[in-house]
């Protein structure tokens, strides 16, 4: 299991334990975590589970495919370190993670 805290849009923090395997958009789906609304359910196809990853963990996530690329580029409110998070798989080098979700606009 591994530990990861989601900051909400409103600043609230929400501190998870995930199954490794399981995607970052799942663990956040079943703890009911704000922001995250994951319309397609995993599907890489609408960008409601946008999250920001932190530097220090931006070598530990898979990388960026161009589907992913693609939706994230609709963004207004994209970062350098934006990424979707049905496509990052939690592991154990994730554990302590914390990430914000950012306002969806």
């Amino acid at each position: 299991m591994t530990t990861i805290t989601f900051i909400s849009p409103d600043a609230k923090q929400h501190t998870v334990t995930a199954t490794n395997g399981e995607t970052l958009m799942d663990a956040a789906v079943e703890n009911d975590i704000p922001g995250i609304d994951a319309d397609c359910g995993g599907g890489c196809a609408c960008a409601t589970c946008h999250i920001l990853v932190p530097d220090a963990f931006m070598t530990e996530v898979s990388h960026m495919d161009e589907d992913e690329q693609y939706l994230l580029d609709f963004l207004d409110n994209r970062q350098k370190n934006s990424r979707l998070s049905c496509q990052i798989k939690v592991t154990d080098r994730l554990d302590g993670m914390v990430i914000t979700v950012p306002e969806q606009p």
